[in-house]
């Protein structure tokens, strides 16, 4: 009997594959099954098909906005906001180049970048379209160019949604928490000390892995990769990224926590870029450029 109650379990794991209104409609069958015939293990299981179920649906553009806006205030709670228009203006002028530029221009509310007043040398991309560039990280910018970079790397990990995958990930871990605590009636309780141990210790939340993990290497790879792309699209010079991340390298030891904690060093950042940077050729930066940035980091 216990090995037929484990097979329906496994058999309503497979469905994760499936689409969600399949998924809802087994859970709530499997559900009311179980609570007609009293039968708690099956009224478990129904649970855990709706838990599958909400972790695979979609996150609507509206969804990630309103996320990325929570985790962004989230953010805010730790760092001050620096008052200073001009460069919030100049900041924003140079995002909305890139992303008008890139393969995803517009979102629910667009891009927006806030600067923010520390000298540690950092920068956050939630999703939804929400910056948060620090006034150390602007420092470290030699060229509006190398700004580019900083904003287009940030640019790339929401568009390639690297945030709303953090969130997904841990939608994801909930549902498998649900489905080990209602096989609870099923498996042994030694049996399920052990599920629910293997799923308990990967449980982040999306703030913790911006500030204090930080995204993966690949991530932060793609995100790069990305840049480029972007770069080069909106006129900016792509290898300027290689100026920027050397300003990292020398600046990053020196630095505590930031960067240096949840990105990968400089150094391996910087030969990951040289490779793909084979492909661009060398922008020449009109001079007006040159001189609109030697004038605001003049005033700022």
């Amino acid at each position: 009997m216990k090995f037929v109650k484990v097979l329906l379990l496994l058999l309503v794991l497979a469905f994760v594959f499936s689409s969600c209104a399949v998924m809802n409609s087994m859970g709530g069958l499997v559900s009311a099954v179980g609570d007609i015939t009293g039968n708690e293990n099956i009224s478990a299981v129904g649970n855990s098909v709706a838990a599958v179920a909400e972790a695979s649906a979609p996150i609507s553009p509206e969804q990630e906005y309103y996320i990325g806006r929570s985790v962004t205030a989230s953010l805010l709670g730790s760092y001050k906001v620096y008052s200073n228009p001009e460069l919030t203006n100049y900041v924003n002028m140079v995002c909305q180049v890139l992303a008008l530029n890139s393969q995803r221009p517009q979102l629910y509310k667009g891009y927006y970048v806030a600067v923010l007043d520390t000298d540690q040398i950092n920068a956050f991309a939630s999703s939804g379209g929400h910056i948060l560039v620090t006034r150390g990280l602007l420092q470290c910018a030699t060229s509006e160019d190398a700004l580019a970079a900083v904003l287009a790397h940030e640019i790339a990990h929401i568009q390639l949604q690297h945030g709303v995958k953090a969130i997904k990930g841990d939608r994801w871990t909930n549902a498998a928490l649900t489905t080990a605590s209602s096989s609870l009636t099923v498996l042994s309780d030694g049996e399920m000390k052990d599920v629910v141990n293997a799923f308990d210790e990967s449980v982040s939340g999306v703030v913790t892995t911006m500030v204090n993990t930080g995204y993966s290497q690949s991530q932060e790879y793609d995100a790069d990769e990305t840049a480029l792309e972007i770069m080069a699209a909106a006129g900016y010079n792509p290898h300027a990224m290689t100026e920027m991340l050397r300003e990292l390298k020398v600046r990053q030891p020196r630095s505590s926590g930031g960067f240096a904690s949840t990105h990968p060093s400089a150094d391996k950042r910087l030969k990951q870029v040289e490779k793909k940077l084979k492909k661009y050729q060398e922008i020449s930066v009109p001079e007006t450029r040159l001189l609109r940035y030697d004038m605001m980091m003049a005033r700022y």
